[in-house]
């Protein structure tokens, strides 16, 4: 039986198509009342995730109660399970989702929840379920540090390096996940106690965080170059590629 759940108040301003449109795409299976109430509990979950993840957790009960085949409710409800701390249901609603959509795309946020409950060797295990040379960029490099995190945890700080030495830990070129891998990168360097290489690691994670953070909003901005300074050997990061969206 489940426990007792009382719907939190959606805050006035929010309406359903607040929600992205991908997700609202999900909801039309349901009946349009449905579909609103639902919208709106998962629009709240972004609302306040940052600032209330608890709030947030209980509109994302709501929504997944009242639509629980809907694949984006159950991922929002794992979601803020991690975020609130219960990894167990993390992982079983993670699972559930990935049974519904046949996707991986939340493979690192499930390594890290068996991470969180103190089994490495399970994350591990579960890092190597997926073929992550088919997944996206970014979820590659989500891994990799998830990965990378796992094998820290066993003391295999070696092999902890070498899950982040893939293709997109280019020194050269800054992307959306750039900043947080070679961040990831420059601490395993540093535990392996090569302290010149961490520091250039983490100069560069610098660099491209403020580079990206400059052309935050720019859509059309995926590729910026890292360059040295001459003056003071820092690196610092321009924009080298601005490719056309269509």
């Amino acid at each position: 039986m489940r426990t007792a759940h009382q719907d939190p108040e959606v805050p006035r301003e929010i309406t359903p198509q607040d929600l992205h449109p991908q997700a609202r795409n999900e909801l039309k299976t349901l009946d349009k009342e449905l579909a609103e109430y639902v919208a709106k509990h998962l629009a709240s979950v972004a609302y306040f995730i940052d600032d209330d993840p608890e709030r947030a957790h209980q509109h994302a009960i709501s929504a997944m109660r009242r639509a629980s085949r809907i694949p984006v409710t159950r991922e929002t409800y794992a979601i803020t399970s991690y975020v609130t701390g219960d990894y167990a249901t993390a992982i079983r609603e993670l699972r559930t989702y990935r049974r519904l959509t046949g996707s991986d795309m939340q493979l690192a946020l499930m390594i890290d929840a068996e991470r969180a409950l103190e089994r490495p060797e399970k994350a591990i295990e579960v890092g190597h379920e997926v073929d992550v040379q088919k997944l996206p960029n970014d979820v590659q490099v989500q891994v990799a540090i998830a990965m990378s995190g796992a094998r820290l945890d066993l003391g295999q700080t070696q092999q902890a390096l070498f899950e982040l030495e893939i293709p997109q830990l280019n020194p050269n070129k800054a992307f959306s996940w750039s900043p947080e891998l070679f961040a990831a990168y420059a601490v395993v360097l540093e535990d392996l106690g090569r302290a010149d290489e961490a520091l250039e690691w983490k100069k560069r994670a610098f660099a491209a965080e403020h580079a990206l953070e400059d052309h935050r909003g720019n859509s059309a901005i995926e590729i910026i170059e890292i360059e040295e300074e001459a003056d003071e050997n820092e690196p610092v990061a321009v924009e080298k590629h601005d490719p056309v969206s269509e």
